[in-house]
C-alpha cells in the first residue's frame, strides 16, 4: 500500500493532474471517479490507482476488472492529496492518450460527416459539454485550435462523461486551413455568428456538415469566420447578446440530428 506523498507514482499523478506539459510528455492523462473507470477502455488503462476506506467496495463491484489492471492501494490521506475533486470518490487511473487523424474522423461520419470546429475556447466544462453532446447528436469527431483548453485537463475529463473515450478528435495548428481542406472535401462549414444572415435552422445539413465555434468571450475571428460557407444565427429573444459557447454548440448538432432522423 501506498502511505507516503513522495512516493513517485503520487507525485506523477499530481503532475499529471496540474500540467499539461506533463500530459503531453508521457501520453497519458488521469480518469478520476467511477464513472470514468467503468467506461475507460480497458486496453488503454496503464495504473489504476483505489483509496483503502473505498477498497472493499470497489473490489466488490469491479474486482475480476481491477485484478486484471496494476492496482494499487493508497492510504487516504495521500489518495485526497492525488485526487483533483474536493469529494474524490477513491478511485482513479491513468489513461494512454489516443490520437486521430482528419481522415479518421471524415471516415466516421459515413460519407456525411458532422464535424465541429472550435476555436480558443477556453472553459473546461463548455469543452467536455461540446463532448458529450456532439456524442448524443452522433458528431463524427471535434477540430479545436492549440489556443482552446487542454481536453485532458482533468475538469474537462470529468465533464465528458466518458465522452472522451468515444468521440474522435484532434488540435490543429491552423483553422482556417482545415476548414479549407473540409470543403474541398464537400463538408458544408457553417459558422456560429451573431452577424448570421441565415436562421440556423433554415440550412441543409443532411450531407457533410462543420459548424465553426468561437471562443466564448469573443466569438470567432473575424478571418475564420471568413472560411466558412456561410454564417448563421441562433434566434434569441430579450436583451441577450449571446449564447454560452456549449448551449450554441448543442443546439446546432441536435438541429442537424434532426433532420438526418428526419
Amino acid at each position: 500500500m501506498i502511505t507516503s506523498t513522495a512516493n513517485q507514482s503520487v507525485k506523477d499523478v499530481i503532475q499529471l493532474n496540474q500540467k499539461s506539459r506533463a500530459r503531453q510528455r508521457e501520453g497519458l492523462f488521469v480518469a478520476e471517479g467511477v464513472k470514468m473507470f467503468e467506461e475507460a477502455p480497458e486496453d488503454r488503462i496503464c495504473k489504476v490507482f483505489v483509496a483503502q476506506r473505498a477498497e472493499a467496495e470497489l473490489y466488490g463491484r469491479y474486482g475480476g476488472r481491477l485484478s486484471r489492471l496494476h492496482t494499487e492501494i493508497v492510504a487516504d490521506p495521500v489518495f485526497d492529496r492525488m485526487a483533483d475533486t474536493r469529494s474524490p470518490q477513491g478511485i482513479l487511473c491513468l489513461v494512454r492518450q489516443r490520437e486521430y487523424r482528419l481522415e479518421q474522423l471524415l471516415d466516421a461520419g459515413g460519407g456525411a460527416p458532422l464535424l465541429v470546429i472550435i476555436e480558443d475556447l477556453q472553459d473546461p466544462g463548455n469543452l467536455g459539454t461540446i463532448f458529450r453532446t456532439g456524442e448524443g447528436a452522433g458528431v463524427s469527431g471535434i477540430i479545436m485550435s492549440r489556443g482552446t483548453v487542454d481536453i485532458y485537463n482533468p475538469k474537462t475529463i470529468r465533464s465528458t462523461m466518458g465522452s472522451i473515450y468515444r468521440v474522435p478528435f484532434l488540435y490543429t495548428d491552423d483553422l482556417t486551413a482545415a476548414a479549407a481542406l473540409l470543403r474541398e472535401r464537400g463538408v458544408g462549414v457553417y459558422a456560429a455568428h451573431l452577424g448570421g444572415s441565415r436562421m440556423y435552422d433554415a440550412c441543409d445539413y443532411k450531407a457533410g456538415t462543420a459548424f465553426l465555434i468561437g471562443n466564448e468571450g469573443n466569438g470567432l475571428r473575424e478571418e475564420t469566420a471568413r472560411c466558412a460557407d456561410c454564417l448563421i444565427r441562433i434566434p434569441m429573444e430579450g436583451k441577450l447578446e449571446s449564447l454560452n459557447a456549449s448551449v450554441a454548440a448543442s443546439l446546432l448538432l441536435y438541429e442537424a440530428y434532426r433532420q438526418r432522423r428526419g
